[in-house]
This record gives C-alpha cells, sequence and structure tokens, in this order.
C-alpha cells in the first residue's frame, strides 16, 4: 500500500482533522459505550471522533503513514484507540465483535475485495449493531472532487440494497453536496449513505 504512504506524507491531514459529515450526523444512533471499528481510516479524522463519542474504536488501514498520524490526532485530542495495521484482503473482522462499524469511502476496492469487506463488515456486527457507510456514486466521476477514478468501485442504490439484504436498512440516500474534506475531498461530490442494523 504504498500508494497510500504516498498520499498521507504530507505533514497535512489529506482528508482533514474533522470527522466525515455523514459520520457526525449519525451520532444519535450511537450507543453510549460499545465497540466500534473504523475500516480503513487512514489519518484517523473518524476513528478520533468515535472515540471521542466514547467507543472502544479498533482503527484499521494499510498504511503506516495514515496510522502514525491517526496517533498524533488522537493524542492531540485526548483519546486513546486501538491500532491495527491490515491488508483488507486477508484480514479476519471476526464474528460479532462490533456494536459499530463506520466504513467512510473505502471505494479503493474493486469488486471481489468489496464483497469481502462487505461481508466481513456483516459478519463483525454484533447483534443489534450499525453499519455506517459513506460513498460516491457513478456521476461522481463527472465532478472529479475525490475518490476513485474506476466506475466498477462506486456504489448504487441496488447495489448497497443487494450487498446488505440480509441487515435492516434504516437509511439510504442518494444526494449531492459540496464536500470540504481537506484535500482530497473537496467541492460537489455525488455521494451516498446507508445506515444499516444487524438484527437479532
Amino acid at each position: 500500500m504504498n500508494r497510500w504512504n504516498e498520499r498521507y506524507a504530507g505533514e497535512g491531514f489529506l482528508f482533514g482533522t474533522a470527522p466525515n459529515a455523514f459520520l457526525r450526523a449519525q451520532r444519535h444512533r450511537l450507543p453510549a459505550s460499545g465497540s466500534a471499528l473504523a475500516v480503513a481510516d487512514g489519518e484517523g479524522r473518524n476513528g478520533v471522533w468515535l472515540a471521542e463519542q466514547g467507543l472502544d474504536v479498533l482503527a484499521v488501514d494499510a498504511s503506516e503513514v495514515g496510522l502514525a498520524k491517526s496517533r498524533r490526532l488522537a493524542a492531540e485530542r485526548g483519546v486513546t484507540l486501538a491500532w491495527e495495521l491490515a491488508d483488507l484482503a486477508s484480514w479476519d473482522f471476526g464474528r460479532e465483535r462490533f456494536d459499530v462499524i463506520a466504513a467512510i469511502f473505502i471505494q479503493f476496492a474493486d469488486p471481489a475485495l468489496r464483497t469481502r469487506i462487505f461481508d466481513g463488515m456483516k459478519a463483525a456486527l454484533k447483534p443489534g449493531g450499525v453499519l455506517l457507510l459513506e460513498g460516491y456514486r457513478p456521476e461522481q466521476l463527472d465532478y472529479r472532487t475525490g475518490g476513485p477514478s474506476e466506475l466498477a468501485n462506486l456504489y448504487t442504490e441496488p447495489m448497497l440494497r443487494e450487498a446488505f439484504a440480509d441487515l435492516h436498512i434504516e437509511y439510504l440516500a442518494s444526494y449531492d453536496a459540496e464536500l470540504d474534506e481537506g484535500a482530497g475531498h473537496r467541492g460537489m461530490s455525488a455521494l451516498i449513505d446507508l445506515v444499516a442494523r444487524k438484527l437479532g
């Protein structure tokens, strides 16, 4: 994952230090305590925010540079996380480990890897646990304000409905909005948000 080490190599934070707006808007869905997984959390903006909400957070990423910056951000904010350097193509998500899983812009994954990650996240949710996922729709290729250049890596509502049919979908929305998340995500963007809960 040298590409991500290179992308995170600058002194600043590529996607800023504030949490993702969609994630922050879902604060009311978070338990007062419990465990959370921040998938491909990069420089830590979302994992650190989840820790600030009182959750025990595991931040997983394939970039040593990103995780080092996440540690720095956590120290600045006065919170503690657990960090794990991992390749999601082979990482063991485990079973029924997490009350919350946040998957924000994890669209580096091609369809085969995406299926593995989605299946891993579903298995790792505890009964009653909530998945919070945001990504880009195919229309993002016209905006060019962040995200992948591969059409196959982008999300549509039918695709997410099918992928998470075994969870209870509480919220699924497609919309365009202006993002200002560091240099990495800036400008009008074609977004899709999913909130899904594991029944049990």
